[in-house]
C-alpha cells in the first residue's frame, strides 16, 4: 500500500470544480502534499452544495465538469506525483425523482427492480413528505391537480414539483378524455414494465411532443377532474403526498438522521453493493484512485460486512479509512480491515494540550452564575436523547417496537417502548456491531451497562421488557430478530449524533472549544498525560488513520478553537468581560412572554462564538469587515438557535424570538456599538495571540503524531471558521499561494502571525520534514519525553523512536496568561529543559521548522532551540 504522507481535504462544488482544482495542483506541490481527498464528486441533486445527496454513484456530477473535467483532473494531479482519496457515501442517496433508482420505486413501487435498494418498509405505501398541510387539505385549496409530466406521462402536480403516476392508473385517469393520445397513452401504459421505466417514459413524451394539439386537449381535461378522481388516483399510487412533518413519525423508508431527502441504502445486499460501487470500483482498478473515504459507515445495516467485501474488491493497497466517532476507550472493531478513521478523536485529544485543567472549575462557576442554571451536560444530553427518541425519531421507534414485538409476541406495546427508549437513552456510544451470531465481548459489555442504567428509569413491566429485550440483542439471531437488531444498530447512532452534536452542544455553552464532534463538554481527564495516553493507544491501534484539526463537518475552525482554548486559562477575565458586555449590551436583549431574548445561555455563548471566529485582520472602524462578519454570524446564530430545539425549532420557528436574537447578535456588530467592540478587541487581543500560537503548535503536533496528518481546504493559513455552511467557504488560494512563495523561514513577527503566513510556512516545512522521515512517523513508537524546569507545565514534547532513531517534537501550550502579561514565550519558556533517553541522544538532528542543525546531549535546552519553543527535529 502507498501509505500518504499528508492529505488535503478538498470541498468541490460552491465554485470549486475539477478544472479549478486543477489551477491549485502546483500549490499542492508546492505545500508537499501526497494526496489530494476530496469530497463527494458523483452526480447529486441540483443545486447540492456538498454533494452527500448522491442521485448517480456511476456518474461525475456535469456541475463539476462531469467524466471529461474529471479525467483531466486525475491526469493532472498523476502528472504532479498525487494521489487521490475519493469521500464516497454508500449509507444513502437522495430521495429526489432526479435518482432514477428513487424514481423508478416512486412509479412503479414494490413492482420496480430497485424496490429493495433503499431501505423501504413496503408493508404499506412509499411515504413522500413534500406538502405543506395534509393530503385533503392540499387538495381542497388546489395545490394539487393532475397534469402532463415534462419528464414524460402523467403526474400529479403540487406547486413545481411533479410526482409520476405509475402507469397501471393512466387507464383510470383518462377515462373519458377526448383525442387520440389519450387513447395512445392509456394503449401505452398496459404495456409498460418497471424493468424499462426510462424508456417508458421517453416513449410516453414522444406521443405527447409529437401531438400538440392532442397536448392541449388533454391538459385541458386533467384541469376538468375533481378532488374525488385525484383523490382516488392518488390512492392508486404506489406512494403517498404527505405532510413534511410526518417524516418524524411515519416515513415508510430510513433516513439519513432526520433527513427525509435521503434515502437509506440496503448496501448489505449483494446486488445493491455492485450496482452502487460500479464506477468507484473501476477507477480503483485502474489506479486512478489510491484511496476510499466512507461515510457514516456507522449507518450501515452490517459495517464489517460491508468493509470487508469492499476490502476485496478493492485489493489490499488501497488506503480506507471510515468516518466513525470513537466514545471514550472504545476501539475500532478487530474485523473491520482498515487503516483507520477520519480523525474526530484526534481533535478532541489535542484539547488535552490546550485547555487549561486547574482552571475549568472556575470557569464553570462563572458560567452557572451568569446563567443561574446548575444543570449538568450529562442532564443536558440525557434529556435531548429523550427528545430524539420521543419526537425527531418516532417513526423509527415504532418501526422498531414493530419489529421486535414480532420475535417477543408476550411483551406489551407500552413496556417494550418505554425499554427500547430507556436502553438506547442509556448507550454510551453510537452504537454496537452485532450480526447474526451472539454479540462480541466489548459489544456485549456496552449492552450489559446500558441495561444497567435504564434499568433505574423502569417499571417492573418494563424492567421485564428490557430483559426480554437484551436477550434479543444478545444472542445469535435470524428471520425477524435479526433485521430488529440491525434497524436497533442503525438507530442508535442517529439518536445520539443528534441528541449530542446539533442538541447537546447548543445547549450547554459553557465553554464551545469542548463542543466539538467527536469530543465531550464535560470532560474529566483533561491533562498533557492524558494526551500522551491517547497518542500511544493511537500508535498502536490506527497509526495509519487520518489526523485531521478541521472538517467540513466540525463545530468550528481549527483556529477558532485554538483561540478559545486561550479562554480556559483566563477564566476570571473572561468572566469579568462577559459581565461588562452584558451590562453594554442589555438595551438590546428583549423582554419576551418565555423570558429574555437572548437568554443568559445564549448570550454567553454568542460573546465565544464571536471570539473564535472573529478575522485577525478586523479593525472594528471596518465597517464593510463587520457587516460581513454580521452576515456570517448571523446564520450561525439561526443555527444555534434552532438546533437547541428550546425556544426555536426547525420544525417550529418561533419567529419572535429568533428575530430577538438575531437583532442582539446584529447590535454586537454594530460600528455603533463602540463602547462593546473597544472592550471586545482589547479583552480579545492577548487570547487572540494565544490562539495563534495555539494553531502553530497544533498543526505541529498533528504532523508529528501518530496518524497520517490531514490539512482541511484553507487551514494550513487560518480557519477561523463557524459550523457548516460558513466552513465550507472558499479560501483565498491566490493569497495563500503568494505567502508560500515568499516564505523563506518561518518567522514568529505579530505580522506573518496574524496574516497566516507562519502557519502557511510551518505547514509546508513539517510535511517536508515528515516526508524527509517518513519512516519514523509511520511506525515509530510513541514516546513522552520528560520536561523541567519554569514554564514547563507550558509545553508538549515527544518523541517517535524506532530502534536507534528518533523524531522529536517540541510545541508550546496554554500560553494564555504570558500573552496577557506581555512575555514573550521563548524567553518565559528559556529555562525549559527537555530530558533525552539515551537510545537517542549523542546524534545530530534537523530541525525541520528552522532547518538548522542539532545536537542532542542529555538535555536539550529551549533556550537552544532555533525557533524556540516550536520544533521538530529529525535525523540529519
Amino acid at each position: 500500500m502507498t501509505t500518504p504522507l499528508a492529505t488535503y481535504r478538498l470541498q468541490f462544488r460552491d465554485g470549486m470544480t475539477f478544472d479549478r482544482a486543477i489551477t491549485l495542483v502546483p500549490y499542492w506541490q508546492s505545500l508537499g502534499i501526497s494526496h489530494l481527498y476530496a469530497s463527494p464528486i458523483f452526480s447529486a441533486t441540483e443545486g447540492s452544495t456538498h454533494g452527500y445527496d448522491v442521485t448517480d454513484a456511476n456518474a461525475f456530477d456535469p456541475a463539476l465538469g462531469g467524466r471529461d473535467g474529471f479525467d483531466r483532473l486525475a491526469r493532472a494531479l498523476k502528472e504532479a506525483g498525487i494521489g487521490l482519496i475519493l469521500d464516497i457515501v454508500p449509507n444513502h442517496m437522495a430521495a429526489s425523482l432526479e435518482n432514477a433508482w428513487w424514481r423508478s420505486i416512486v412509479t412503479w413501487g414494490e413492482q420496480s427492480p430497485h424496490a429493495r435498494f433503499f431501505d423501504v418498509d413496503w408493508s404499506r405505501p412509499l411515504t413522500l413528505a413534500v406538502l405543506g398541510q395534509d393530503f385533503d387539505s392540499a387538495l381542497e385549496a388546489g395545490e394539487i391537480t393532475l397534469t402532463l409530466d415534462p419528464e414524460g406521462g402523467l403526474a400529479l402536480a403540487y406547486y413545481e414539483n411533479r410526482f409520476p403516476l405509475t402507469p397501471a392508473s393512466y387507464e383510470d385517469v383518462l377515462d373519458g378524455a377526448p383525442g387520440a393520445l389519450a387513447a395512445k397513452l392509456t394503449a401505452f401504459a398496459a404495456s409498460a414494465t418497471p424493468e424499462d421505466e426510462a424508456q417508458t417514459r421517453e416513449t410516453a413524451k414522444a406521443l405527447v411532443d409529437e401531438d400538440a394539439a392532442g397536448r392541449d386537449a388533454l391538459e385541458a381535461f386533467l384541469k376538468t377532474l375533481d378532488a374525488d378522481r385525484i383523490r382516488a388516483v392518488h390512492e392508486a399510487q404506489p406512494y403517498r403526498l404527505v405532510h413534511w412533518k410526518v417524516a418524524a413519525s411515519g416515513l415508510s423508508y430510513r433516513r439519513f438522521f432526520e433527513v427525509a431527502g435521503l434515502a437509506g441504502l440496503r448496501v448489505e445486499d449483494e446486488a445493491v453493493f455492485d450496482a452502487a460501487h460500479k464506477l468507484v470500483l473501476e477507477l480503483v482498478r485502474d489506479g486512478t484512485i489510491d484511496g476510499l473515504r466512507i461515510d457514516h459507515v456507522d449507518g450501515l445495516a452490517d459495517p464489517a460486512a460491508y468493509l470487508q467485501r469492499l476490502r476485496a474488491a478493492i485489493g489490499p493497497d488501497v488506503y480506507l479509512v471510515v468516518e466513525k466517532i470513537i466514545e471514550g476507550e472504545e476501539t475500532i472493531p478487530d474485523d473491520w480491515p482498515i487503516e483507520g478513521t477520519t480523525g474526530y478523536e484526534f481533535i478532541a485529544a489535542l484539547t488535552h494540550l490546550y485547555v487549561d485543567h486547574g482552571q475549568m472549575a472556575a470557569l464553570d462557576a462563572a458560567y452557572r452564575r451568569f446563567t443561574g442554571s446548575e444543570t449538568s451536560y450529562e442532564a443536558i444530553l440525557t434529556d435531548a436523547k429523550q427528545l430524539m427518541l420521543d419526537r425527531n425519531f418516532e417513526g423509527e421507534v415504532k418501526r422498531l417496537v414493530s419489529l421486535g414485538r414480532q420475535a417477543l409476541p408476550e411483551i406489551e406495546e407500552k413496556p417494550f417502548t418505554d425499554a427500547l427508549k430507556a436502553l438506547i437513552n442509556a448507550f454510551p456510544v453510537y452504537r454496537t456491531y452485532g450480526a447474526k451470531g451472539a454479540l462480541a465481548a466489548a459489544d456485549r459489555e456496552v449492552l450489559d451497562r446500558s441495561a444497567s442504567h435504564a434499568k433505574a428509569r423502569l417499571d417492573g413491566a418494563g424492567q421485564a421488557a428490557l430483559s426480554a429485550l437484551v436477550g434479543l440483542l444478545s444472542g445469535a439471531v435470524e428471520g425477524p430478530a435479526f433485521e430488529f437488531r440491525s434497524r436497533f444498530q442503525q438507530l442508535s447512532g442517529p439518536v445520539m449524533a443528534k441528541a449530542m452534536e446539533d442538541t447537546a452542544f447548543y445547549r450547554y455553552n459553557r465553554f464551545l472549544a469542548l463542543n466539538e464532534v467527536g469530543g465531550h463538554p464535560d470532560e474529566p481527564e483533561l491533562s498533557i498525560a492524558e494526551f500522551h495516553h491517547l497518542m500511544a493507544r493511537r500508535a498502536e491501534e490506527q497509526p495509519l488513520g487520518l489526523s485531521t484539526t478541521s472538517t467540513h463537518d466540525t463545530k468550528r475552525g481549527e483556529d477558532a478553537r485554538a483561540r478559545l482554548y486561550a479562554v480556559s486559562a483566563v477564566p476570571e477575565i473572561w468572566s469579568d468581560a462577559v459581565g461588562r458586555w452584558h451590562g453594554i449590551n442589555a438595551r438590546h436583549v428583549k423582554t419576551l412572554a418565555d423570558g429574555p431574548a437572548p437568554e443568559p445561555a445564549l448570550e454567553w455563548a454568542l460573546y465565544q462564538a464571536l471570539a473564535g471566529c472573529w478575522p485577525e485582520e478586523l479593525s472594528i472602524s471596518d465597517a464593510d469587515g463587520l457587516r460581513g462578519l454580521s452576515e456570517r454570524f448571523a446564520a450561525y446564530v439561526e443555527k444555534t438557535m434552532r438546533e437547541a430545539k428550546q425556544r426555536s425549532d426547525w420544525s417550529e420557528v418561533n419567529e419572535d424570538y429568533e428575530g430577538a436574537v438575531k437583532d442582539f447578535a446584529a447590535a454586537l456588530l454594530s460600528p455603533d456599538n463602540t463602547e462593546f467592540l473597544r472592550d471586545f478587541e482589547t479583552t480579545l487581543k492577548p487570547i487572540r495571540l494565544a490562539g495563534l500560537y495555539n494553531g502553530l503548535s497544533q498543526t505541529l503536533v498533528k504532523m508529528a503524531a501518530p496518524g497520517i496528518p490531514d490539512v482541511y481546504q484553507g487551514s494550513e493559513r487560518a480557519d477561523f471558521s463557524l459550523v457548516d455552511p460558513d466552513n465550507r467557504r472558499m479560501p483565498d488560494y491566490d493569497t495563500i499561494a503568494s505567502f508560500l512563495k515568499q516564505s523563506n523561514s518561518v518567522s514568529l513577527d505579530p505580522a506573518s502571525l496574524s496574516s497566516g503566513e507562519a502557519k502557511v510556512a510551518l505547514t509546508a516545512r513539517l510535511i517536508a520534514g515528515r516526508a524527509a522521515a517518513r519512516a519514523l512517523f509511520e511506525e515509530g513508537d510513541y514516546q513522552p519525553l520528560q520536561i523541567s524546569g519554569e514554564g514547563s507545565e507550558r509545553l508538549v514534547a515527544f518523541g517517535r523512536v524506532g530502534g536507534d532513531a528518533a523524531a522529536i517534537a517540541v510545541a508550546p501550550c496554554q500560553l494564555a496568561t504570558l500573552m496577557v502579561d506581555g512575555k514573550d514565550p521563548a524567553n518565559a519558556l528559556n529555562s525549559v529543559t527537555i530530558h533525552i533517553p539515551d537510545a537517542i541522544r549523542g546524534r545530530e538532528y534537523r530541525d525541520a521548522v528552522s532547518g538548522e542543525t542539532v545536537r542532542l546531549a542529555s538535555e536539550l535546552r529551549l533556550a537552544d532551540l532555533p525557533l524556540s519553543p516550536f520544533a521538530l527535529l529529525i535525523p540529519a
